[in-house]
């Protein structure tokens, strides 16, 4: 199949900055995504009860998780599966939805035996309009509001969070169903896998004071600095003792007459991580109850400043256009990516080539390095109000159905599909998809895991070390997390131009580490502009919300 490409990477890990970034569970005082509101939302939302979290009924992982976003993990596919879901939720009638893909497109359900499979277990078909995302960020928003403009909207309409989709709260209320009723606090029960849906991806969800749609769950590991182990071996592996230390080895890495690159071009990605080096702050810092945005830190300007000096040195791919970086992990041709942590555990279940998340180091010594945690979300599925009241418990009960959680009947089918079909079993029980499993599962299965999934397990069939050294990442990583301190208050203008001011600013930044404008442009006028018309009343709103919260 197809990899993915960097800007699926960057939209599903965009741990940070550019977007909204969800906390761990706790009272809830914040609206949803980067989306217009009508004003309002921290008091509207105070008095919420996220739906009640149950932690699901099944076998007991190798490596535990925690509450804090830390994943479990099995080393060997479990034998004793529970059921989750004791009979067909659907009631015959076609189930529509609108969601995304970022891979080769899926079979056509008429061919493809995962698909035509999946209907009969739900007891109605799921007919999918997919919007394939690879090579364009805007195309799903173009996508979602012709389908809202042209008025024949599907029964279920994927909300990503930071997608620059627009007046999301009033939308909701004027086209979208209430669902507080039927998922907040206890009511969530009667949905056990939507119940075992942790409280920091229920966030995305909210507005007003009000749930609208079914949480999509998502590992809340942030990006992370992914290396091929093999293209470092040269230069003792992927172990550095400062920036300094890295780039001369980068350097001695560097063949452009090979065209063998250190770093893909996505300069933004790889600025995050520099400006982490340097200890930089998840989205905000708060200092004696004074707010400074992550632009506005040395930090940041340390890691710009680094990148230019990369892009100088000819570290980056040289087509600022690469439209996908695995081929070129894979091959050698590139030392490192940026990646979306359940991104790169995608991708480690696929590829064969010895990837390893670089944890960030000290630039330099003396200094402590950071890193942010990332949504926890890829937003949430709202039903169409046009839908009967009456169906509503059916479209949840197929939501629960595809939310079915790891270590279960349901999900052993929906990650992989039809045994002697699509998989087989190894003689330790690993769970190994064929052929026509990578054709099918997986290309419709990711379609419906950006509207319906569960919360991120760790598992690589029959590469059990590979999964401990990833908890282990994990669990190091955890070590240097840091929580924007905005997380759970509202901000109003944050809601209606914090994306796109934010986009503004990493327009300007790509020219700069291009060289199309000179570094000194940034603290003259991109940063001022950016304070000017965002930045200074979003600072003014969140120190406000949180000084009113004590």
């Amino acid at each position: 199949m197809s990899s993915r490409d960097f800007n699926r990477r960057g939209f599903l890990g965009a741990a940070t900055v550019a977007g909204l970034t969800v906390a761990g569970a706790g009272s809830l005082t914040a609206c949803g995504s980067g989306a217009a509101s009508s004003g309002g939302g921290a008091k509207a939302s105070a008095k919420l009860k996220l739906p009640t979290y149950v932690p699901a009924n099944v076998p007991a992982p190798d490596l535990p998780g925690n509450a804090a976003g830390l994943d479990p993990a099995y080393l060997r596919y479990p034998k004793n599966l529970t059921r989750s879901v004791s009979k067909k939720p659907g009631d015959g009638k076609p189930v529509t939805a609108l969601t995304e893909t970022f891979t080769t497109a899926a079979p056509a359900m008429n061919r493809n035996a995962y698909w035509q499979e999946l209907n009969k277990r739900l007891g109605s078909d799921l007919k999918m309009t997919i919007v394939n995302g690879l090579g364009a960020d805007d195309v799903y928003r173009a996508k979602f509001n012709a389908t809202i403009a042209g008025g024949d909207m599907p029964d279920l309409m994927w909300f990503p969070p930071n997608q620059g989709l627009k007046n999301v709260p009033a939308l909701l209320e004027a086209k979208f169903h209430d669902l507080t009723e039927y998922l907040s606090g206890d009511a969530v029960k009667k949905y056990p896998n939507l119940a075992n849906i942790p409280g920091f991806a229920w966030k995305t969800a909210v507005f007003n004071g009000r749930i609208w749609g079914m949480a999509v769950p998502y590992g809340r590991m942030g990006q992370v600095y992914v290396a091929n182990e093999d293209f470092w071996k040269p230069v003792g592996g992927v172990q550095f003792d400062s920036a300094q230390d890295f780039f001369d080895k980068a350097k001695e890495l560097l063949d452009v007459k090979r065209k063998k690159y250190v770093l893909e071009p996505a300069y933004v990605n790889h600025i995050l991580q520099f400006a982490y080096w340097h200890g930089a702050p998840n989205g905000w810092r708060m200092d004696g109850g004074k707010l400074t945005h992550y632009f506005e830190t040395d930090e940041f300007h340390a890691g710009l400043e680094f990148a230019l000096k990369c892009q100088k040195a000819q570290l980056f791919w040289p087509d600022p256009n690469l439209p996908t970086t695995l081929e070129k992990m894979e091959g050698g041709f590139l030392g490192l990516h940026v990646q979306s942590f359940p991104g790169f555990l995608s991708d480690s279940n696929q590829y064969d080539w010895p990837e390893k998340v670089v944890v960030p180091f000290a630039a330099e010594k003396g200094m402590t390095p950071g890193w942010g945690y990332g949504y926890g979300s890829v937003g949430f599925t709202a039903i169409n109000k046009a839908v009967s009241k009456d169906r509503i418990d059916t479209l949840l009960q197929v939501m629960n159905y595809l939310s079915a959680p790891f270590g279960t009947e349901e999900r052993l089918f929906l990650d992989n599909g039809i045994e002697g079909t699509h998989h087989t079993r190894s003689k330790d029980g690993d769970v190994l998809l064929n052929k026509k499993g990578n054709a099918e599962v997986i290309t419709t299965r990711q379609a419906i895991n950006f509207f319906g999934n569960a919360p991120e397990t760790l598992y690589l069939p029959g590469k059990p070390d590979i999964t401990r050294g990833i908890h282990a990442a994990q669990v190091e990583l955890m070590k240097l997390a840091k929580i924007n301190p905005t997380t759970g208050f509202f901000s109003d203008i944050n809601a209606n131009k914090g994306a796109s001011s934010t986009d503004t600013v990493y327009q300007a930044v790509k020219d700069i580490v291009a060289g199309r404008t000179p570094l000194s442009s940034f603290k003259k006028d991109i940063l001022p502009t950016w304070q000017r018309e965002a930045g200074n009343a979003m600072r003014d709103e969140f120190e406000k919300a949180i000084a009113d919260s004590k």
